[in-house]
Formats: C-alpha cells, structure tokens, sequence
C-alpha cells in the first residue's frame, strides 16, 4: 500500500460553534464559560474575538460579560482559517442502500476537530454520498476501515450491536520493544488524566472506566513487535493505552509512554501523527436482514506480516 499523498492546506469557509448552556454553565460570564470551554485559546484571545463580534447569544452580539442563563444558546462564528495538509482519498471496501465501509488513510481525521473541517473523512466521504454518517471513528494516524450508515435505521441497528458486543473489531499494531509473551489480556482502565496543554486526555487511570483489549503477537522484529488485537470496549485510543500499560507502547507514538501515560517530558496531542495503527476488520450482522458480514481493509505494509500479500 503506498503512502498516502497529503493535500495541500486549503481556508475553509469558516465555522459555526454552538453551546446550548447547561446546569454547569449558569451564573458564569460569558468570556468565562468560552475560555473554559475551548481551552486552545486563553481570556485575552477570547476577549479579541468577542470584540470583533464573533460570538451571539441568543442571537444578539456578546461583549463577554453578560451573566448566562440555563437554556441560552451561545454561538462562536469562527472565521475562515488555514487546515493543516491531509490525505483526501478513500477507498470504498463495500456499500449498500444502508452502508458504506471506507478504508481511511494515515493523517487525515475522521470528524471535524482540532482545527480539521474539511480536511477530514466526513466531509470528503459526503461529497461522493451526501447521506453518509460514521459510525465510530479512528484517531488521525490512525488507518483502515470506517463503517457508515445511509440510513437512520442501520446507524440504530449497528449501535444498537456495538453496545451489546456482537460487533467484532480486530486491528493491527506495531509496538516497541521484543514481546516476551505470544498474548495480552489487557483490563486497564481508560479515564482522563492531566495534560499539560489540553487539561485533561485519556489515558490508564484507576479511576478510569473498564477497558479490554486482547492482543496476539503475530511477528516479533529486531526492535518492535506486530501485534493483532481485538478490541471488546471503545475508549479513546484504547489500543495505544492498552499495549502501552504493558510495557509496549506503539512504535512513534509522540503521545503515551510505557505506563500507559501521556509522556513526563512534553507530551504530543492525541491528533498527532507518528504512529503504526490500522483498523483491519468488522464483523457484525447486518441490520437489514442480518446478514453475518466480514468487512476488512488492506493492511499497510509495515504492519503486513513477513511474506504476506497486501
């Protein structure tokens, strides 16, 4: 499989971010519950920006000190900005009236995020079938196969699967070091912990919630070992947690150490790339007819096992 091509960066057309207030935010100013909020911009940034108008609630200007009410709807128009460059193809692996499976490269996001809109698999997936939804999403370095529904029905019905575990996931990892054991039952749970520039990111934590992940060695290198691994719950990044509180944290991973935790010395992001991880299988029924279906996506070939055709 090659490597994908990025595309170049690209101004979108700008974006529309909504809030509407909770129990948590009542009483708080409004330049108080934006700077909490979207913690990638400080009170002196926010306070430009409502200055140039780009924040409403309930559909008047804001100036940052009006006191928010349970119910109000808080809007930040964001102007048109610069994305980073990404890979824009996808390959489509299989499709019907109520699903389509695509095959997601390396770098770009599944959804809108961390300063991605329309580079991302959701906006590009809709330009070929507007109808389309993710079902679930990989992480930015993450490849392989993404599952959509066309239909509200088949979104329920595959949910509805995911949650009572008839859904089989299996990926494929390339982690660091030499495996002294063929296999890992790995229980630790998932919860946020403290990050020095995002506040809080999934990670191992005791206080986390349940997590399993069961991973196999199928071929042990010079400095890495290549790990299968089927997954039985869906926290984020579970799989990079997972194998890192084990000792084996994925090859490039600028994000978790061997502890499961983000690095003592200057963690990355969780969008950042580096990493060896794809998303090489789903089995489930269909939820129109059910139908048992085996959906799975070409392998990179730094995680094809010696000899094996990709």
């Amino acid at each position: 499989m090659p490597l994908p091509t990025f595309a170049p960066s690209i101004l979108n057309n700008g974006y529309a971010y909504r809030d509407s207030i909770g129990v948590a935010g009542q009483g708080q100013t409004v330049l108080t519950y934006l700077t909490k909020r979207y913690r990638h911009s400080d009170a002196e940034t926010w306070t430009a920006r409502l200055a140039a108008g780009e924040v409403t609630l309930n559909g008047q200007t804001a100036h940052g000190a009006e006191r928010l009410r349970q119910g109000q709807t808080l809007i930040w128009q964001r102007p048109p900005w610069q994305e980073e460059p990404a890979p824009l193809h996808f390959d489509v692996l299989y499709g019907d009236e109520s699903l389509l499976a695509v095959s997601k490269p390396s770098g770009l996001p599944t959804l809108p995020g961390g300063g991605f809109l329309e580079h991302t698999l959701l906006m590009q997936v809709r330009k070929q079938f507007p109808e389309a939804t993710p079902l679930h999403r990989l992480g930015r370095g993450t490849s392989g196969l993404v599952l959509c529904s066309r239909t509200r029905a088949a979104a329920s019905g595959v949910l509805r699967g995911w949650r009572d575990h008839e859904v089989q996931k299996t990926y494929r990892a390339l982690a660091s070091g030499h495996s002294e054991q063929d296999s890992y039952r790995i229980s630790t749970p998932i919860g946020p912990v403290p990050h020095p520039l995002l506040g809080s990111v999934y990670a191992a934590s005791p206080e986390g919630k349940p997590s399993l992940s069961v991973a196999r060695v199928l071929e042990r290198r010079a400095d890495s070992t290549l790990f299968e691994i089927d997954i039985y719950t869906g926290r984020p990044h579970q799989i990079r947690i997972h194998l890192a509180s084990v000792g084996m944290p994925l090859v490039g991973d600028p994000l978790y150490g061997p502890d499961g935790l983000p690095l003592s010395h200057l963690p990355g992001l969780p969008g950042d790339l580096g990493y060896w991880l794809h998303s090489a299988r789903l089995a489930f029924a269909h939820p129109v007819g059910r139908v048992w279906l085996e959906l799975s996506a070409p392998v990179p070939k730094m995680l094809a096992v010696h000899g094996e055709g990709v």
